[in-house]
């Protein structure tokens, strides 16, 4: 085997530089040639068409061209899906407080101005660049997520239907309650792992027909756990809210719960969410040992479960945004 590097692929990232004069273009190919594949147009219609063939990372683009204005190429890249994700930044001489309203407008991240200084060049692709990456990862973390949340349905009679419909409820629960629109948005990709923990009990406890005797009860019981155990430990973000409801999520606001018989407030606020998201739905959700009961007796079994099962405050508010939920439910009935 030949261990030339040259045949290892660049991995660099791709930027595309667009401007209808070439020296501004040898100019920025002279910055950043060195850290960054480059790619060149010298018109707006051959930005678009470059775009969409080579999904540049990052593009730098000049606002005053014949033809299409780096303004008509922005607003067409962000109309269309395939480009709208692509971070564009206006290389230009407007300075103007007018002009770089125009530029945010149609969807620009940044101005750099000319003439260009190259270190502001550099600093601001990076930053940029680093937004992506970052924006990129946790996309990747909230598929894991739920990708091990379909993995925990093949193990239960539970079904994605169920799944979809509890997070969406987490999310319009957790809003109601005070969560801003990025924890709410976590909390709902963070809910379909409530479960996970079920992969590890064996299937003649997890799919038994009967009631469960107390040493199934005991296996049983051992979900939480073991769901903690397979997202592991984080410092923080989604799948550290993801191990505290899977931890969590079966503890009762009276302490007569598991797997540690937390009380009130002790039960972290994302596990009394989803607590709360899950047995409604179950509730309202036809199963093999039992039919689905009406809305109306669901939200009363969960008022009479205030203080006993669930956080008091959020049944409150949930039985508040009950109007929401049904929508939710509505649009996400079992299929067949």
């Amino acid at each position: 085997m030949n261990p030339d590097n040259s045949e290892r692929p660049d991995t660099r990232p791709k930027l595309l530089l667009v401007d209808d004069e070439p020296a501004n273009l040898q100019v920025l190919r002279q910055v950043l040639h060195e850290d960054y594949r480059l790619l060149f147009a010298r018109d707006g219609y051959k930005a678009l068409e470059l775009a969409r063939a080579e999904a540049p990372h990052l593009i730098l683009l000049d606002v005053m061209m014949p033809g299409l204005s780096g303004l008509d190429v922005c607003r067409t890249l962000k109309a269309q899906e395939a480009t709208a994700g692509i971070p564009v930044i206006f290389v230009t001489a407007l300075a103007d407080v007018q002009d770089e309203t125009q530029g945010f407008e149609a969807g620009a991240v940044d101005y750099i101005g000319k003439p260009i200084s190259p270190a502001i060049v550099r600093a601001r692709v990076r930053t940029h660049l680093r937004l992506v990456r970052a924006e990129v990862l946790r996309e990747t973390r909230q598929q894991i997520v739920l990708t091990l949340g379909r993995a925990s349905e093949y193990k239960d009679n539970e079904t994605g239907w169920h799944v979809l419909r509890m997070s969406h409820y987490s999310r319009i629960l957790a809003l109601a309650a005070g969560f801003d629109e990025a924890e709410a948005e976590d909390l709902m990709h963070a809910a379909p792992m409530h479960d996970v923990g079920k992969i590890g009990i064996p299937d003649a406890v997890l799919q038994k027909a009967g009631p469960l005797d107390e040493r199934e009860w005991d296996i049983m019981r051992r979900h939480p756990l073991i769901g903690a155990e397979i997202l592991g430990q984080h410092q923080s973000g989604l799948l550290s809210m993801a191990r505290r409801i899977a931890l969590a999520h079966h503890e009762k606001w009276d302490g007569s719960g598991y797997p540690e018989g937390l009380a009130g407030e002790t039960i972290p606020i994302e596990a009394r969410i989803v607590a709360i998201a899950d047995v409604f739905d179950a509730l309202t959700s036809v199963r093999p040992y039992k039919e689905a009961w009406t809305v109306e007796r669901a939200a009363e079994y969960v008022r009479e479960q205030a203080g006993k099962h669930f956080d008091p405050r959020l049944v409150e508010i949930f039985l508040g945004e009950l109007p929401k939920v049904v929508e939710v439910r509505e649009r996400f009935l079992e299929e067949g």
